[in-house]
């Protein structure tokens, strides 16, 4: 079954640096890192401590609030480095790898004669639970819930977000295996979005409702897809899952071994060839980056993620768990005299105040990562609402998060949206105003008081 759903409030931002589709072998990393904060809301229990040996697969810490809940190595390796913050929390665990990768054997499952429980317990037990979030809260789907309805992106129209229907070419099997098994954990429908013109290898999955989705960024958003199919009201949970996790999800289940691997795209105007790597969740990214053009000495901003929700992250650092892009643009750290008070041409805005992105809609820019502002109050200029394709109020909403009103918060929406919902109304705030920070405050003080 497919259905078409168009979106006509959003906004295309065109930057220079795609990723060209040709895919190359990583560098092997010889160091990865597991980093708790990725896992918004989870308090970790370590289990390997400095100098334990692991397999791939093998337990790196659990969920003290659900010990069931595993969270497991990305290879085999000796636990090399345990950083601490303030309060001895845990803030990454390093791995350096061995040569040699021996990965722990969790056996084929059989999707023909499996119930619900027993998949529930064998994604649980094999670190690939961690890839199934839930709405509300935007965090970890909670085993013990049954969704209304499972949700999938399978269309990225993020700025220069690798493009899921060449990073899927050749899993049919995998991702025909995990959305199975996806279905048997809801009473209702597994709902995954393609491009309305794309030859997804999604496209053709059974048990699947798919919806060829068209128009604007954030038009590949998950959030979007919900609110405009099944929205989430109180009480209610859906459940999404990233595109690629899926291949993670179906190979365990078709080969019984956890192989976190991943196609990213390195992009961005700073990379001199943007193309794809093969490598795997949390490896340096140092080595895809070093030899292909990008100097230590470049003044360059490194993301992990695309650059609306991504997290900087230093040249020497690691890949983010969810992410499946690495983005590289100027860093933004130099001004222009009177640049308030003259035309622009080289910027993008939605509005035609000295700023002339408008006249040419297909242009692609060499943006950086300065706000060209400063935080002040909100001004209500209902620029907010041309972006937003929600049937939510994000002024309202925004603001009851600010002032913690419970009550409100629930009434405008609050139960369906996360943090990258609002990500394109934070690039256009005149304000400069930190969006997703406040969103993310306001589910976590929700998941606070009511659970």
């Amino acid at each position: 079954m497919s259905n078409d759903i168009r979106i006509k409030k959003g906004l295309d931002i065109k930057l220079k640096g795609e990723a060209e589709k040709t895919i190359e072998t990583a560098v092997v990393s010889n160091f990865y890192s597991i980093r708790p904060e990725d896992f918004h809301g989870i308090i970790p229990k370590l289990i390997a401590r400095e100098g334990t040996k692991l397999k791939a697969g093998e337990t790196v810490f659990y969920n003290k609030d659900n010990e069931d809940m595993k969270f497991v190595s990305p290879v085999a390796g000796e636990v090399v480095e345990v950083e601490r913050g303030a309060r001895r929390r845990i803030m990454s665990i390093k791995i350096q790898a061995d040569k040699s990768q021996d990965a722990v054997d969790h056996g084929k499952f059989d999707l023909g004669s499996a119930d619900a429980d027993s998949l529930k317990a064998h994604l649980l037990a094999s670190g690939c639970w961690p890839f199934i979030k839930q709405r509300p809260y935007d965090v970890i789907a909670k085993p013990n819930k049954t969704p209304k309805g499972i949700f999938i992106s399978g269309y990225a129209s993020a700025p220069l977000a690798a493009n899921l229907d060449f990073t899927l070419i050749g899993k049919e099997a995998e991702l025909q295996a995990a959305v199975t098994a996806l279905g048997k954990l809801t009473n209702g429908e597994v709902h995954i979005s393609v491009g309305k013109n794309a030859s997804s290898p999604l496209g053709g999955l059974k048990g699947a409702t798919i919806h060829r989705v068209s128009g604007p960024h954030p038009s590949g958003n998950v959030g979007t897809l919900i609110n405009k199919v099944d929205p989430v009201n109180k009480g209610e949970v859906v459940w999404t899952v990233n595109a690629q996790d899926l291949v993670i999800i179906g190979e365990l289940l078709l080969t019984g071994k956890f192989n976190p691997e991943r196609i990213v795209a390195l992009a961005g105007s700073s990379v001199d060839k943007p193309r794809y790597f093969k490598t795997k969740l949390g490896c340096e990214v140092a080595t895809m980056i070093y030899d292909k053009g990008i100097s230590k000495e470049n003044n360059v901003r490194v993301i992990s993620g695309n650059v609306l929700t991504g997290r900087e992250i230093k040249p020497d650092g690691f890949l983010g768990y969810y992410h499946n892009v690495i983005t590289i643009i100027p860093e933004g750290d130099d001004y222009e005299l009177f640049g308030w008070n003259k035309p622009v041409f080289d910027k993008i805005s939605t509005t035609r105040a000295l700023t002339f992105s408008w006249l040419t809609p297909n242009k692609k820019y060499d943006l950086d990562t300065n706000t060209n502002g400063e935080h002040r109050a909100f001004v209500v200029t209902g620029n907010y609402e041309e972006v937003f394709p929600l049937d939510i109020y994000p002024m309202q909403i925004l603001k009851s998060c600010m002032y913690q009103d419970l009550d409100e918060m629930e009434a405008l929406g609050m139960y369906e949206v996360a943090p990258e919902d609002f990500a394109l109304t934070e690039f256009i705030c005149i304000s400069k105003q930190p969006h997703q920070k406040i969103i993310r405050e306001g589910l976590d003080l929700m998941l606070k008081e009511i659970g």
